[in-house]
């Protein structure tokens, strides 16, 4: 299962996101779980690059599948819309795919 956890602040405001594991919801290479999990995380955190003047760090673990994104304190309002709607994709997916796929929501 993939887990995704979404990090916020005391305002509300996303501030990272740590995913880890993969879906099983089929073999590698034919996962679509998977693939749309990463495609919206990947897009997200170049969307923030390309499109936003934040600040950010992350890392990604391929042998062990975890990817950690963190904004750093000053981001701005885009970067919050961004996340925001990677949350909402994330979101739609674990609705067809409980058993692939989870979100949690963490203080920090």
């Amino acid at each position: 299962m993939t887990k995704v956890t979404v990090y916020k602040n005391n305002t509300g405001d996303i501030t990272g996101f740590r995913c880890e594991d993969h879906a099983g919801f089929a073999r590698a290479g034919r996962d679509i779980v998977c693939a749309a999990v990463s495609a919206l995380v990947l897009n997200t955190i170049n969307s923030i690059e390309k499109f936003t003047e934040d600040d950010f760090s992350g890392t990604q673990d391929e042998k062990n599948a975890v990817i950690t994104f963190s904004l750093e304190p000053g981001y701005g309002r885009d970067s919050q819309l961004l996340l925001n709607s990677f949350v909402l994709g994330i979101s739609n997916i674990m609705k067809e795919n409980k058993k692939y796929l989870s979100i949690t929501f963490e203080e920090v």
